[in-house]
């Protein structure tokens, strides 16, 4: 399929004149076109499941999908990271946002509503127009020229009220609507307020609209500020425990806690805390970029999968029904045997459990449909799905390494993401080995005095000590000796295997620094290298 590509200079791929990422792109493009829709139009795929997909599609910058209750502080968030405004944008106590805004790059501020949305070919929303004007009234894409929106776009959805009121008076399938927008994402931000941790029944079944997503879904603890440490810890585990119940993955959904807004922490006893988890937080958004060939390839597969389980599913039910009489009985005796059917369509086909579409959902859905109008069985078409999966997919793996390999690293830069990589306050800035770096004096030369007296009774001779009398020393930390070997390293500038009282300070210094929860640096930086060593390391070209 990639017998096309050639090499040009500078290592990037080019196919004539078009960059290697765009031909990943076309490569998906092409795969889902030629292999994937063939199968889903012959068995009604998009009426059961999902709308087809089109160019924007997979032209599209990575999204990322914001969902909570009310008062959350989802806009808030939004607020946050871009560091300005937004058309649309309320910001209240009260349930404000009750619209999805598409929060997207645009060369002028504006606005477009949700039922002129929907027919712009460049934006991925167009299949959005099934869900009719109850929802698109309450759709629009909001498009300012924000740095940190040249690289990914932001979804904000209605605050999530409790009861089943809420939910009729929508006047459109919130959930469903969630899961299409779920299918699209590449990252699901589910938002919680440290005073409001109760799942109500709309959230829970939110939240089950995103089943087969589980990978893309991130936690937020907002307003953490808001509690001390005690209470935060109960928080916590209260967030752990209710999550655990709705979502059933055997792995623990990772938690980011912190305050996400530009005003002053009402608790600072966990300042360090929340900067270590807004960092994180905001690597795994700067990486989406990167990534998202990767995702766009691993939700064709996804969907490549579900396409062939759906295809054997409606053959299955053509192929038991009879030609003249008892149709409507047969049809009614095979809706309700579909869990034996999944059964043995697993057994028959090897596929997994997992693969099969929710029974109940399916069960309701074909009681729609006149299961003589199915089509029976194409192998040919399922032939060139399992083609797709276990031969192209592969190259499309290695043109995506070969692309990632090539081109520079692509980060979300702009708004809150510039804040903490410049100047003293990035993260861990005048922390751990970095103490001391803009200061004259050697950082460890404050605690020099305890350092040495400790030396001293090491029996050092001609003012080194042994590597021996410095274990004993050293052990005395408790830390593995892994990190005493990497120390000991470190702090041997000379390599003789002796340690003078420069050096065993130094190697005391480096002890606190990893007892006090910092890491390692894997070089000694030029701050820390003792006075006395400084004139005999080679210098920097």
């Amino acid at each position: 399929m990639f017998s096309w590509l050639g090499r040009q200079a500078g290592g990037r791929e080019r196919v004539g004149g078009v960059d290697t990422v765009q031909t990943v792109t076309g490569g998906l493009r092409s795969l889902y076109l030629r292999k994937v829709l063939p199968l889903e139009e012959a068995y009604r795929f998009h009426e059961f499941h999902s709308p087809a997909l089109e160019d924007a599609d997979f032209d599209n910058k990575p999204m990322i999908l914001l969902v909570g209750q009310y008062s959350t502080g989802k806009t808030t968030f939004i607020r946050y990271l871009l560091e300005q405004d937004f058309p649309g944008m309320r910001i209240g106590p009260e349930p404000t946002t009750d619209s999805f805004i598409a929060v997207m790059y645009g060369e002028t501020e504006g606005s477009t509503p949700g039922n002129a949305l929907v027919v712009d070919p460049k934006k991925p929303f167009r299949k959005l127009s099934r869900f009719g004007n109850a929802f698109l009234n309450r759709f629009m894409c909001s498009q300012l020229p924000n740095q940190v929106l040249k690289s990914i776009s932001i979804i904000d959805s209605p605050g999530i009220l409790s009861g089943e009121k809420q939910r009729i008076s929508r006047g459109y399938d919130f959930c469903q609507v969630l899961q299409w927008f779920a299918e699209r994402v590449d990252r699901i931000i589910l938002l919680f307020d440290a005073h409001k941790l109760d799942i109500s029944d709309e959230f829970s079944e939110a939240i089950k609209a995103f089943r087969g997503q589980d990978d893309k879904i991130r936690v937020v603890l907002n307003k953490a500020d808001q509690v001390d440490t005690q209470q935060l810890m109960r928080v916590y585990g209260a967030l752990m425990w209710s999550l655990g119940k709705v979502i059933n993955t055997p792995e623990v959904l990772r938690v980011y806690i912190g305050s996400f807004w530009a005003q002053p922490l009402q608790n600072t006893d966990n300042r360090r805390l929340f900067e270590a988890e807004a960092q994180d937080l905001f690597r795994d958004i700067q990486s989406l970029p990167q990534k998202a060939a990767v995702r766009k390839l691993n939700d064709l597969i996804k969907r490549a999968r579900l396409a062939k389980v759906h295809a054997y599913i409606i053959s299955y039910l053509k192929k038991e029904m009879p030609s003249v009489f008892g149709k409507e009985n047969k049809k009614r005796e095979l809706i309700s045997r579909l869990p034996e059917i999944y059964i043995q369509l697993q057994r028959e086909y090897q596929i997994s459990a997992g693969d099969f579409p929710e029974v109940k959902i399916m069960q309701e859905q074909l009681e729609n449909y006149d299961f003589t109008k199915f089509h029976s069985l194409k192998p040919k078409l399922i032939e060139a799905v399992d083609n797709m999966l276990s031969n192209k997919i592969s190259s499309l793996m290695n043109l995506i390494s070969q692309e990632e390999m090539s081109m520079p690293t692509q980060l979300v830069q702009g708004g809150a993401f510039d804040g903490t990589t410049e100047g003293p306050f990035n993260q861990g800035y005048g922390e751990g080995a970095k103490e001391g770096a803009d200061e004259e004096e050697w950082v460890v030369a404050k605690d020099k005095p305890i350092y040495d007296e400790l030396f001293y009774t090491l029996s050092p001779i001609n003012g080194k000590i042994t590597g021996v009398n410095a274990k004993k020393e050293m052990v005395t930390s408790k830390l593995p000796n892994s990190v005493l070997g990497k120390i000991w390293k470190l702090a041997d500038c000379d390599c003789d295997g002796m340690l003078d009282e420069e050096e065993f300070a130094l190697a005391k210094h480096l002890i606190k620094i990893k007892l006090d929860g910092y890491e390692l640096p894997n070089s000694l930086p030029p701050h820390l290298v003792p006075p006395s060593h400084r004139k005999s390391l080679p210098k920097a070209d």
